[in-house]
């Protein structure tokens, strides 16, 4: 006899979170790359913020899913300020349909495109896991090329390595380097990219919202690092897959991006972590840490000849906006949950 339909078939609402910054079109495709999966599972609801994008990206959304015929599983809402990645998605969350009450949320970066059968995969991984409080998934680039990383939270040895650029300190510290690489087995991991990420609800009644301290970058390493400090885990599950063409709104990330200069907002929301989660002193080795590495990088890059790809200014602008320069918390310094502005209510199970 086969086994019964599973539990996610009739009791589990998926909201899914999709923040938009002057990407309407890739809003539009990734919504197209859902409508499937909405079809095979009515249960999950999309909401698109769009971060006052002020280049015509609401209307744009708006006309494609009237014309689609997304009205029954899309909410569009237009967000008077752009207040980064975790304003948001706090946003998407609170502004859940009337009678909605999500199980899950699913973040999801407008540059993604679902493949099929991810979002019940999602799914059956979290009831066959009640202790996992979040999950991502295995990534493609832009090519099709499956991107099998996970990540480990920054430490003064994952700093040390990420800067030195020296195969023989990998070779050392390679299970302190950020980048974790993954095989095809799923696998608990210390964090996920925000880019397709699913959470338990019960975890913003449990340790609050998003972090809207952080602009972008750093938001969702801090997620998952609070979400483990209150007992829940973080898996890795390659069996859902996720199209993911990088860094369209920043132009910081992705495959072969050149970056002219890394923005402000990088070094703030890294210097904000150290020191929120691991206090001034450990924020100021993190720092030291880096720019010696840095600095010995920049070394051999001379004597042997190498091409220079760092971004300009990189060393001056970390320094400036470093834990020795700037000891205190960018946006609500003194928030202990890191929420910097209220939020309404978010309507969770």
């Amino acid at each position: 006899m086969s086994s019964p339909a599973p539990f996610r078939q009739r009791h589990s609402p998926v909201l899914i979170s999709i923040v938009n910054y002057r990407t309407s079109a890739l809003v539009i495709d990734c919504l197209a790359s859902l409508a499937g999966e909405i079809a095979a599972y009515p249960q999950a609801h999309a909401v698109i913020v769009d971060n006052a994008s002020g280049d015509g990206s609401a209307e744009r959304i708006a006309a494609a899913i009237e014309e689609n015929g997304w009205q029954k599983w899309t909410s569009l809402v237009a967000s008077s300020s752009n207040g980064g990645f975790s304003y948001g998605n706090n946003l998407a969350v609170a502004s859940a349909p009337a009678g909605f009450v999500p199980c899950f949320v699913w973040l999801l970066n407008p540059d993604t495109r679902v493949r099929p059968g991810a979002l019940l995969a999602l799914l059956d991984f979290m009831h066959a896991h009640p202790c996992a409080g979040v999950a991502g998934t295995l990534l493609e680039d832009g090519d099709g090329v499956v991107w099998p990383y996970a990540f480990r939270f920054p430490t003064v040895a994952g700093e040390v390595e990420r800067a030195a650029k020296l195969r023989l300190v990998s070779r050392l510290l390679q299970n302190r380097a950020i980048p974790r690489k993954m095989d095809a087995r799923p696998a608990q991991v210390d964090w996920v990219s925000g880019a397709s990420m699913m959470i338990r609800a019960g975890i913003f009644d449990a340790i609050g919202p998003m972090d809207e301290g952080y602009f972008l970058y750093f938001e969702e390493t801090d997620f998952c690092l609070r979400a483990r400090r209150a007992g829940w885990q973080c898996w890795y599950v390659p069996d859902a897959r996720v199209l993911h063409i990088a860094g369209q709104s920043t132009g910081i990330t992705g495959k072969n991006a050149v970056v002219p200069r890394m923005p402000a907002y990088w070094f703030e929301s890294r210097r904000r972590y150290f020191l929120k989660n691991h206090g001034h002193g450990y924020a100021i080795c993190a720092d030291m840490a880096w720019m010696i590495a840095h600095l010995f990088w920049r070394i051999r890059r001379r004597l042997q000849a190498l091409p220079d790809t760092d971004p300009a200014n990189l060393l001056s602008d970390f320094f400036a906006h470093s834990a020795l320069r700037q000891p205190l918390l960018n946006r609500a310094a003194n928030d202990k949950d890191g929420s910097a502005t209220a939020r309404p209510e978010m309507r969770t199970t």
